[in-house]
């Protein structure tokens, strides 16, 4: 059975600013290669922050909307932590498609 998901990631680009598109397209190769299919990437921007975390004022944000396996957001959550890039990490289930729904 596959879900809907968003997975919420901020990424630590300090010094690397030129390189987000590089970031978010190996990022989404990664989520692809755990199985999951991905069904839209919003680039959010840099943003600041509300509160300084490891030094860090801003972050570059980006959502990803994908469907996969229950224990997928788990795996996903596992991988980036060991991700020097990724800084902020958050995943929330969403409702199923609707069927006729357009993306």
């Amino acid at each position: 059975m596959m879900n809907r998901y968003e997975a919420l990631l901020g990424l630590d680009l300090r010094g690397k600013e030129d390189g987000a598109k590089e970031t978010i397209d190996r990022l989404e190769k990664e989520l692809e290669a755990e199985g999951a299919k991905i069904e839209q990437v919003q680039r959010l921007e840099k943003r600041p922050l509300a509160y300084e975390h490891d030094h860090q004022t801003a972050a570059y944000f980006v959502n990803f909307i994908f469907e996969g396996a229950p224990t997928m957001p788990e795996k996903l959550r596992q991988k980036f932590t060991l991700d020097a890039a990724v800084t902020l990490q958050h995943y929330q289930k969403l409702p199923a498609k609707k069927a006729g729904a357009k993306n």
